[in-house]
Parts: structure tokens; C-alpha cells; sequence
């Protein structure tokens, strides 16, 4: 079943209201084995000296994190965040909008999303007859987006409620727009940016990353 927007009901509040963040209660083993597969697909890139590939890991993984962290303080200040994960659907909740597994994925995310554009990255679609096209890195992020914004909106469909969306104006489209259209945007461009300024761009996004979350977890604000 797909939910499409938010109900604001009041069963969506309370499950909200019940999220128990960092709680330990439904840990297990898979934590491990899912960190296990991130470390091998990372350390395999860097072996292979595969830079762009990880670069474009990292970059939206740290998007992914700066939202994470943005949403929880919402949910400090208004009471709901614009998404949460269920207790019922994880193992660990790191933050109150996202659980280990879907981290995990996220910091991945990238790596596939560029694996999967072409191998000239330059190439443009529709160029012809003196127009300039469409570039593939664009077209491969609207792709991405587009699937993961529908995949979300299965996940909030699900029993054990794996996405919640409390608000009614939040939704797929605003997902998909919002937020996984610069997640991938993110994958798929700084890659290619000059060394120095791609340096510059991952060293900036996680040094604000750290610091948030160095300062606002133990605040009690996220």
C-alpha cells in the first residue's frame, strides 16, 4: 500500500510520541553485519583507488546527516518532525527521523546512484539540432529521486509503520522535490568538482555535521 501525504491523525502523533531515540531495547546482530557490508564496500573503493566513487559516498551521506539533524530540530521546536521511523521497524533509532538501517543505506546511496550514470559523464540527453540536451549527472538525480520518493511512500504505508509523516501538507512530492532531489544532486556533481574544492565541500559538510551533533545531542535537542 502506498500513502502518498500525511493524515495528522492521532495515531500518527502517538507513535511519534513513543519513538524511543538511541534506546537499545530492539537491538541485535544485524547492527554489525550491515556495518560490516559498509566498511567492505568503502575499503574495496579505496583499494581500488575508486576516489570519485567514494567522494560521492561521502557527499551524500553528509547531505543525508545535515537533514537528519534539521529535522530532529524541528521536531524539538514543534513537537513532530516532518518524518520519523517506528520502534517497531529497527533495531536502533539514531535520530528521531532515522534508524541505523537507513542510515546505513543512505551511506551508500551515493556510490550507487554514481555507479549507475554513464561511464562518460559529460554525455547530455537530447542534444541535438544546436540544443545544449540534458545533463546525465541531472537526469540520473531526478531518477534516483523519483524512486526513493515512491519507496518512501511505501515504507509509510507499511504495518509496523516504517515511515511516519504526521503533517498533511508532507508527503512524496515534497520529499521528492525537498529532499532526495539534493541528495543525489550532491552524489552526482561533487565528484566531479576540482580536487581542492571537492576537498573544501566534504571537509565543510562533515565539520558542520560533527559539531551539530557534538552540541545538540548532548543539549537533549536532538
Amino acid at each position: 500500500m502506498f500513502i502518498f501525504w500525511g493524515d495528522g491523525s492521532d495515531e500518527a502523533k502517538s507513535l511519534v510520541e513513543a519513538i524511543r531515540v538511541r534506546s537499545t531495547e530492539n537491538f541485535n546482530w544485524t547492527f554489525i553485519f550491515i556495518l560490516a557490508v559498509v566498511f567492505y564496500v568503502y575499503w574495496s573503493e579505496i583499494h581500488k583507488k575508486n576516489t570519485e566513487a567514494v567522494c560521492a559516498g561521502l557527499a551524500l551521506y553528509g547531505v543525508h546527516w545535515l537533514y537528519e539533524i534539521v529535522n530532529a530540530i524541528i521536531g524539538h521546536v514543534t513537537g513532530y518532525p516532518l518524518w520519523s521511523v517506528s520502534n517497531a521497524s529497527t533495531t536502533f533509532i539514531l535520530l528521531i527521523g532515522v534508524c541505523w538501517e537507513l542510515s546505513m543505506m543512505f551511506s551508500l546511496a551515493g556510490i550507487i546512484s554514481f555507479k549507475m550514470m554513464p561511464q562518460d559523464r559529460t554525455k547530455r540527453y537530447f542534444a541535438k539540432n544546436g540544443r545544449k540536451g540534458i545533463s546525465c549527472k541531472l537526469v540520473g538525480a531526478l531518477e534516483m529521486a523519483l524512486l526513493f520518493a515512491l519507496f518512501e511512500s511505501f515504507l509509510a504505508g507499511t504495518s509496523n509503520h516504517s515511515f511516519i509523516w504526521v503533517y498533511k501538507w508532507w508527503g512524496v512530492l515534497p520529499v521528492f522535490i525537498t529532499t532526495y532531489v539534493p541528495f543525489f544532486l550532491a552524489s552526482n556533481y561533487v565528484p566531479d568538482m576540482a580536487p581542492k574544492k571537492r576537498r573544501a565541500f566534504l571537509i565543510a559538510e562533515w565539520s558542520l555535521v560533527a559539531v551539530l551533533l557534538a552540541v545538540l545531542i548532548p543539549l537533549g535537542v536532538i
